[in-house]
């Protein structure tokens, strides 16, 4: 009999600590949890410059190859393995690499659009959103794209009033209602993420 797989959804806006809950999730269950991010299912972009590229709005839905993703998901719940693209920021496109995604009890599924989607949010056994200020996500960005990404801060800036903010507004904010938890400040609030994993202790014991 085949290892059922628990997919855990942590949705929220940019910058809001999804990553960080994601990680202290990961290091309390160990080798029993695998991360999948939404970010890495940014479509190709072979066929446009860099320039063009750059233009794209990647805080909306169309950004990502959703139809990639949600075969995925199907293949770890049956207990196979995937290859996930390797997305470049600095390129604004896909690498020719791939990562292997073995199937764990636990797949955590991690990305600011996961919810606005309903063949994705479907598919998750348990949904958290992750809810900070607006302030807060904004500083984390900047600090994130300009050391990490090698982006400037004006593009940053920019890029955050013409697609982040109305995406965010229009699609992330909505989708919280699908959650079954709302953790306000990610990561750092050990209070919740010590009753996530007690959540999630209860569902595997249930397996």
């Amino acid at each position: 009999m085949k290892q059922q797989v628990m997919l855990i959804g942590i949705a929220g806006g940019s910058g809001s600590g999804k990553t960080t809950l994601a990680k202290r999730i990961a290091e309390t269950f160990g080798d029993s949890v695998a991360i999948l991010n939404h970010d890495s299912y940014y479509r190709a972009q072979d066929d446009l410059p860099v320039e063009e590229r750059a233009k794209t709005n990647y805080d909306h839905p169309d950004a990502f190859e959703t139809e990639l993703m949600l075969e995925h998901l199907k293949k770890l719940k049956e207990y196979q393995s995937i290859e996930v693209p390797v997305y470049d920021y600095k390129i604004h496109n896909r690498t020719k690499d791939t990562t292997t995604i073995h199937p764990k009890p636990v797949v955590i599924v991690e990305g600011i659009l996961i919810y606005a989607d309903k063949r994705i949010a479907d598919m998750l056994d348990i949904k958290f959103f992750v809810d900070t200020e607006p302030d807060m996500r904004l500083m984390r960005r900047i600090l994130r794209d300009v050391e990490e990404r090698g982006r400037s801060l004006e593009s940053v800036v920019n890029q955050y009033l013409a697609t982040v903010k109305p995406m965010h507004d229009a699609f992330v904010e909505p989708s919280k209602r699908l959650a079954d938890l709302i953790v306000p400040f990610g990561g750092k609030n050990p209070a919740a993420l010590s009753l996530i994993c007690a959540r999630i202790r209860a569902e595997l014991a249930q397996r």
